[in-house]
C-alpha cells in the first residue's frame, strides 16, 4: 500500500465525507478507493479493461461479412 500526504480543496472534502458516510466507510483513504474505483469503470477508455478485450476476441471470432469498399458497405447499409 502507498501511503501519500494530499491537499484537497473544501468541497472535495465535504463530497469525500459524503461518500464515506452513504457507503459507511471507514476513513477518507477507502472513499478515495471508491471513487477512483467508480472513475476507473466508468470513465477509462474501454481497452484498457480486461472485459473489453474478452468482448473484442467474442467479436472478431463471429463471421465476417465482405463488402468490398465503402460504396458496397454505404449500399449494404442504405446510407
Amino acid at each position: 500500500m502507498v501511503q501519500a500526504i494530499i491537499s484537497i480543496d473544501n468541497r472535495t472534502n465535504q463530497v469525500l465525507n459524503i461518500v464515506k458516510a452513504k457507503y459507511g466507510l471507514k476513513d477518507k483513504s477507502a472513499a478515495i478507493n471508491l471513487v477512483v474505483t467508480k472513475y476507473e469503470e466508468d470513465l477509462l477508455e474501454p481497452e484498457l479493461r480486461p472485459e473489453y478485450i474478452k468482448k473484442a476476441k467474442l467479436i472478431m471470432k463471429n463471421k465476417k461479412i465482405p463488402v468490398g469498399n465503402v460504396e458496397n458497405l454505404r449500399k449494404r447499409l442504405k446510407l
